[in-house]
């Protein structure tokens, strides 16, 4: 009797102490937002620094007005270029929202991508199942209204880069990049990466690719192409992590101990930086965030020195 007692004893105990890290976790730490800072010398030699501010997996709900003033202000950091690796949208009515929170960053020049919750309003479901496998959609759930999203990206000049490469000029650089649709939903189709002009063959470049989720076979596509440099989402750091240990799932097939940072991806005796946010937000039916704050990316990326 008396080692029941102890065995209920202990399990009210687990019980308290987990409910108030939930509490922690929704409450606390999604609202501890933060830059993550990275340099990466991958630019050709001589080129001035580039400054690259990377968002993604906002997963905006109208009325998150903390979440909006912070990423009003992510515009103080005057960034080069913004990179928006998808999953804005929490939301059928967050497109206002998300427009005004963003209006400041989007007087920068921009690329995007989108992920599942751009296209798709999120679905309750049981939250464990997020720790047994990569979680994919199985019915057609609710549309957002994404459309209207990517005009107002595109009105403000960013580049849509939805199975799609382009180039962009930055002084006497050339930006390359080479994006791909959501690979989540398998809606990916690698583009390649342009090939320049006949006026600008001989101009210095970096290849950029852009990804919402990182699947392997997509940054194989990147670094088999020869990417400078890959940007991408969708993992939220692991979300639910254990400190001193990490992340125990990314919702892909990347490894856990990359689920977010920067990292370098290798694949047929080629390496190429990988930066993988851990996101802004989450998705309404599991607003938790576990010794995983979320975070926007300054990723500062410099010159190779002549040898490089």
């Amino acid at each position: 009797m008396d080692g029941l007692k102890k065995l209920a004893g202990t399990a009210a105990v687990l019980t308290v102490a987990g409910a108030g890290a939930l509490a922690y976790g929704s409450l606390v730490e999604t609202r501890r937002f933060g830059v993550r800072e990275e340099t990466v010398a991958v630019l050709p030699p001589g080129s001035r620094p580039l400054r690259v501010l990377h968002v993604s997996d906002i997963h905006l709900v109208p009325g998150q007005h903390a979440k909006i003033s912070w990423l009003k202000e992510l515009a103080g950091l005057a960034p080069d270029l913004v990179i928006n690796t998808g999953d804005n949208l929490s939301h059928t009515k967050a497109v206002g929202p998300l427009l005004d929170a963003l209006a400041p960053l989007m007087r920068f020049p921009g690329v995007f991508v989108p992920g599942s919750n751009d296209y798709y309003a999120p679905a309750m479901r049981n939250p464990l199942s997020y720790f047994t496998s990569p979680s994919k959609v199985k019915r057609e759930p609710k549309a957002l209204p994404w459309a209207e999203m990517f005009r107002a990206f595109g009105q403000a000049g960013w580049v849509d880069l939805t199975n799609r490469h382009q180039s962009k000029g930055h002084g006497r650089l050339r930006l390359d990049f080479s994006g791909v649709d959501d690979p989540h939903l398998g809606r990916d189709v690698f583009p390649g990466f342009p090939k320049g002009s006949a006026t600008g063959e001989g101009a210095p470049y970096v290849r950029i690719g852009v990804a919402h989720a990182p699947y392997q076979r997509v940054l194989d596509y990147f670094t088999d192409a020869d990417a400078d440099i890959i940007f991408a989402g969708h993992t939220h750091g692991g979300q639910i992590c254990i400190p001193g240990y990490g992340a125990l799932v990314t919702n892909c097939d990347l490894p856990t101990w990359r689920a977010s940072g920067l990292t370098v991806w290798e694949n047929n005796g080629k390496s190429v930086p990988l930066n993988v946010s851990a996101g802004i937000g989450a998705s309404r039916f599991a607003p938790v965030r576990i010794a995983c704050r979320p975070e926007a990316v300054l990723v500062t990326l410099t010159a190779r020195n002549e040898a490089g």
